[in-house]
């Protein structure tokens, strides 16, 4: 009788092995097996990180294995089952590979298909249509749109972590707990005798190195000396952690009156202010956004404040941007002067102050929460929705969404919600943080993803005339790595822009993403469709970035450029002055967070700034949901490709006082988890 040798692979993750009975049943084109109880002997099957086989015997030749169905059985207790994998030896010598990656959870049984990527006219069987037909409406009923608040893009429908789908939770939910890792990162910290002290004012400057200096960096350490000076404060517009606000200004805004008489001592060329303008020695960045946005209001004993200021700022001779002039309000007039270097010296870094507190809450909800974790998950619910484990743009995306949906649940959970911990030291928090995407979602566009586009349409793209961006030069060659590898895959599958046009699971992929993630609106120029090779390997290439470098780009720096309280203050306790020759050092430091926020301040960029146990970095495919040659090729490539840039940057890099390595590969998790 024919015998087929059947190897299992168990996860390794914590609990993911099982006592419970497992039976296996192989469907083939000549006919169906027994059910058969995969068990030996006086041996422990299934055990966390094991690979055991199996003979399975059969009355008769089953010709080709189209399915497998996995069937799991209590033996004491529900004992859940991570499967990563099973291949099947047959008769003739024949190998097949059936990925699976998922739990198998209470009485469950699961059906799974080779490992061959197919596209839906790929399956000329009706078992096989009807195996990926009912996968999708599975899976629709389990990832539901769900609005959180009016205007947002929709997320998933789960009110908690435990909510969620076991196969995207967290394998260890106490490692994502916002409040435990704060209350950790305070005790690692050494800032628990602080944390209490609200509304309790430090007494200057040097006062908070008492909760800065237990963990530092090169990058910290250089930010802590250097925070005043003019060039620092440039140059985090460029390479900071939220490097993408400065543009070129190409006509000085009516809202900023200024003159060639307030900035002349700052040029140094020799041409007015206009000619300066002409030649794109200029840049402008502007904090409309938060014109009109409530100030935290949940501690009635601490009145907290915002602004939206706008900074004028010069690329001088030496090739550095500078600041020249800051307006803390839209609204021009007397009461809310200009501030220049020339001013009094208070005057100049309370008013540098209030930009960089404003560039805080700006990075924190736009740049950050609105355009790296609400659009990921947005990314990856769609994929799950429409986008069945055997389509080969499941297999590409599905590394790149590990998580991402668990951790935006966490946040809303704990950290963004109503009285969470956001709530407890910005300014933004009370609501703030809801108006500020509500009206961020306008800017949300598809060109604004695609990263030279972005670049480019902020007249920042010229390495020549702004040489030290190197957010923008290291991010240029991670998008084309990935775009090149997206080709390479879509080359494979896609013979043909026609072949693109009569994929209706990636249509039905494409349409979700605009219809409920970016709520059908038009002007957000996201494609309704996508019809053509090139355009399909541009959309890879947005999600694949968005997911990956882009928000290692704007998340892992966070402890370096904002751990020092003053460079980026999350509140503000007095108003924006409204006159010059006014301030003292002791109003900047009342308006400074008092001690409990500056503490929760610290907890939290620290706690974001870590990475995942385990990390999976850009490249990096462990789970082998590919199996044929060509894709592995195209995934040797693309590491060899980021290899080089790692190299590069580590090259550039050395020497640096202020090293840029947040778009390094070796540094950009696969996807967004923390």
């Amino acid at each position: 009788m024919p015998s087929y040798t059947v190897t299992v692979a168990t996860g390794s993750q914590w609990f993911a092995g099982t006592d419970d009975y497992v039976y296996l049943t192989l469907e083939g084109t000549a006919g169906c097996s027994e059910r058969h109880l995969l068990d030996k002997p006086f041996y422990n099957d299934f055990e966390r990180g094991a690979v055991d086989s199996y003979d399975v015997t059969v009355e008769e030749d089953l010709g080709e294995i189209q399915l497998i169905k996995i069937e799991k059985r209590k033996y004491w207790y529900q004992d859940d089952w991570y499967l990563k994998y099973m291949t099947v030896k047959t008769p003739v010598g024949d190998y097949l590979e059936f990925p699976c990656y998922r739990w198998i959870t209470d009485e469950k049984e699961i059906v799974l298909r080779d490992g061959r990527a197919k596209l839906p006219r790929d399956d000329k069987t009706q078992i096989l249509k009807q195996h990926r037909r009912k996968e999708l409406e599975t899976r629709q009923k389990m990832y539901r749109w769900k609005e959180w608040h009016p205007g947002f893009p929709l997320s998933i429908d789960a009110h908690s972590h435990s909510d969620l789908p076991r196969d995207i939770q967290f394998d260890n939910e106490k490692g994502v707990d916002f409040i435990l890792n704060y209350s950790k990162a305070m005790e690692n910290l050494y800032v628990n005798r602080f944390m209490h002290m609200f509304q309790s004012s430090w007494s200057d400057f040097a006062d908070f190195e008492r909760i800065f200096v237990r963990i530092s960096n090169t990058i910290s350490e250089y930010v802590m000396q250097h925070w005043k000076e003019d060039f620092m404060f440039g140059y985090q517009f460029l390479n900071g952690c939220n490097p993408v606000l400065i543009r070129r200004c190409t006509e000085i805004p009516k809202k900023l009156p200024v003159t060639m008489d307030m900035v002349e001592c700052s040029l140094e060329r020799n041409l007015t202010l206009e000619e300066e303008v002409k030649q794109g020695n200029i840049f402008i960045v502007d904090y409309e956004l938060l014109d009109g946005v409530d100030a935290n209001k949940t501690d009635p004993c601490t009145i907290q404040y915002l602004a939206a200021p706008i900074c004028l700022l010069y690329k001088n001779l030496e090739n550095k941007i500078v600041p020249i002039a800051i307006q803390l309000g839209q609204e021009p007039g007397p009461d809310n002067p200009i501030f220049l270097p020339s001013d009094a010296t208070y005057d100049w870094l309370l008013a540098k102050i209030w930009v960089r507190s404003s560039d805080f809450h700006i990075h924190q909800t736009v740049t950050h929460l609105l355009r790296t974790h609400l659009v990921s998950e947005v990314f990856s619910i769609a994929m799950f929705r429409q986008l069945p484990a055997v389509h080969p743009l499941f297999k590409l995306l599905v590394p790149h969404m590990r998580f991402t949906i668990a951790i935006n649940t966490k946040a809303r959970e704990q950290l963004i919600c109503e009285c969470g911990l956001f709530d407890k030291a910005n300014a933004t928090g009370g609501g703030g943080h809801v108006q500020m995407v509500q009206k961020a979602m306008k800017d949300l566009t598809y060109s604004s993803l695609c990263f030279p586009e972005e670049i480019k349409a902020k007249g920042m793209d010229s390495k020549e005339d702004v040489p030290y961006y190197y957010y923008r030069d290291d991010g240029i060659k991670v998008w084309e790595a990935i775009k090149s590898f997206a080709e390479d895959v879509i080359q494979i599958y896609y013979e043909s822009d026609e072949v693109v046009c009569e994929d209706v699971e990636l249509q039905a992929f494409v349409k979700d993403i605009y219809v409920y993630g970016m709520r059908g609106v038009k002007a957000s120029g996201f494609p309704k469709t996508i019809r053509t090779r090139e355009k399909l390997a541009e959309y890879l290439t947005v999600i694949i970035f968005t997911t990956s470098a882009q928000h290692a780009a704007v998340n892992f720096g966070q402890y370096d450029w904002c751990s020092w309280i003053p460079n980026a203050p999350p509140t503000m306790r007095r108003p924006p002055p409204t006159e010059k020759g006014t301030v003292t050092i002791e109003q900047i430091v009342e308006s400074l967070p008092d001690r409990g926020r500056s503490c929760w301040h610290l907890g939290a960029v620290w706690a974001l700034s870590q990475f995942q146990d385990n990390e999976l970095f850009l490249g990096m495919y462990p789970d082998e949901h590919f199996v044929e040659k060509p894709v592995k090729e195209a995934m040797a490539k693309f590491r060899k490709n980021l290899d080089e840039i790692v190299n590069a940057i580590a090259e550039r890099n050395k020497n640096k006082k202020l090293p840029y390595y947040y778009l390094s590969p070796d540094r950009i998790p696969n996807s967004v988890a923390v």
